[in-house]
């Protein structure tokens, strides 16, 4: 179990139109369309993805040596994912997710199509 950033890193060219966007300082924020679903801290190896709220609780409730709450922002809960302690096909989920959330329709309906992702 466990990824590295490496590995992480590769996870996001299955998004489409994701890229890493501006540094800020010790983080990289995820966009898709210059709008954020995470950030990446290389030195902690953790991640910052974008999730409901219920999503948030549900994971830090369940598992809090894994995840952790980052913040609360509107309808969205945004957690912390410890990248040594996570699975990589969990983890894609998760990011997948945090895209699925901010990319546009007309990104996101192929895509889940081709993951078989609500059927």
């Amino acid at each position: 179990m466990g990824v590295s950033v490496d590995e992480f890193l590769k996870l996001l060219d299955e998004l489409p139109e994701a890229r890493l966007g501006d540094h800020g300082g010790t983080w990289v924020s995820l966009k898709v369309r210059d709008k954020g679903f995470g950030y990446l801290w290389e030195e902690t190896e953790t991640v910052g993805l974008k999730a409901t709220i219920e999503e948030q609780i549900a994971l830090v409730t369940e598992r809090p040596e894994v995840f952790e709450v980052q913040f609360t922002a509107g309808r969205f809960g945004w957690v912390v994912v410890h990248l040594k302690r996570i699975d990589a096909d969990e983890l894609f989920e998760l990011v997948a997710e945090a895209w699925c959330l901010t990319a546009p329709k007309e990104l996101v309906a192929p895509f889940e199509a081709a993951h078989k992702i609500g059927q």
